[in-house]
């Protein structure tokens, strides 16, 4: 088993993870700089598979590449694979139709379903105090997307509405990644976790290909980008490896409940690289729905900490776990 290397650093861990938080939104910006000259699915590829490598290396380095390499539950990986890049291909298509300020903000509703398939999936007990958190988040997120479902409007309105819908799909899948993980990581080590996900996203985003060549729609059919595009899909896929590397080396520093927070600096990060890059402004809806959100990804978060130490405890004489 590989050697535990956890100690508190809560300087490096809130560094780390920013970085990440701040690549992720780097990442997606070039997904969304892309996005009309090659389907979702092909991104999804280079963003996958080009992280692999970097992955490997990093496990490698930690001696965890072995532990990498063995799932114990290879179904559980399937699914979570399954969950996952359909998620990350809704993302990179609503990046195309969306400002990237507003695809975060959709995106914060994660934790709020994650919240309810924790009490549907996993018998989780959920309170008066979290429930009213997630009630405000998804009245934050229906703020969020309501200037999106106006009735008998324009093409590109409509291209909005369905990258909207996109996006919360993603972010209900995505809290569905959350689920499985749970219960992975009670099987598999962490190593196998993050590469795997890269491996199988990378096999299910090639099966996009074929798909396309059947529909013969442009969602769908691969093409042989310019030099430039395939530098910079490369670029993504580095830059995603990387970022996962950082967030996942934050948590050897600190603990969730104390880094969560730092993940809704995205907006921030988003709302500069939207206006830099791409000359979006978020709107007032964007801007109060977000808000609401991240007060109820905050309450979330505060709830399940205060949780973690009622459990500590409750349970004063046992040992530490040993976990990864």
């Amino acid at each position: 088993m590989a050697q535990d290397l956890t100690e508190h650093r809560p300087g490096r861990a809130i560094a780390l993870k920013l970085c990440a938080v701040f690549l992720f939104m780097v990442m997606a910006a070039i997904i969304k700089s892309v996005s009309g000259k090659v389907p979702p699915g092909e991104a999804v590829f280079f963003r996958s598979f080009f992280a692999i490598p970097v992955i490997a290396v990093w496990l490698a380095q930690r001696g965890q590449l072995r532990q990498g390499l063995i799932p114990s539950n290879l179904m559980g990986h399937v699914w979570r694979g399954i969950f996952g890049t359909s998620a990350m291909g809704l993302t990179f298509a609503g990046l195309g139709l969306l400002p990237l300020p507003e695809v975060t903000a959709i995106g914060y509703a994660t934790p709020m379903f994650a919240v309810l398939f924790a009490a549907l999936f996993l018998g989780e007990r959920v309170r008066l105090i979290r429930l009213s958190a997630v009630a405000l988040g998804l009245v934050g997120v229906m703020i969020v997307i309501a200037p999106r479902l106006s009735v008998g409007a324009d093409e590109m309105s409509r291209a909005a509405t369905l990258g909207a819908a996109m996006v919360l799909i993603a972010s209900i899948l995505r809290a569905m990644v959350q689920i499985h993980v749970r219960r992975l990581v009670q099987t598999d080590h962490t190593a196998a976790i993050v590469f795997y996900f890269s491996v199988t996203a990378t096999g299910l985003a090639l099966l996009s290909a074929p798909i396309g060549w059947v529909v013969d729609h442009p969602a769908f059919v691969w093409v042989w980008p310019e030099t430039s595009v395939v530098l910079m899909l490369i670029a993504a896929g580095l830059i995603g490896g990387i970022a996962q590397i950082m967030v996942t080396s934050s948590y050897r520093f600190s603990g969730a409940s104390m880094l969560a927070p730092f993940d809704y600096a995205s907006m921030i990060f988003a709302s500069i690289i939207g206006y830099v890059a791409f000359d979006e402004v978020p709107t007032g809806p964007i801007m109060l729905g977000a808000s609401l959100v991240i007060a109820g990804g905050v309450l979330i978060i505060w709830r399940e900490r205060q949780l973690g130490l009622d459990r500590s405890k409750s349970k004063p004489n046992m040992p530490p776990s040993g976990a990864p």
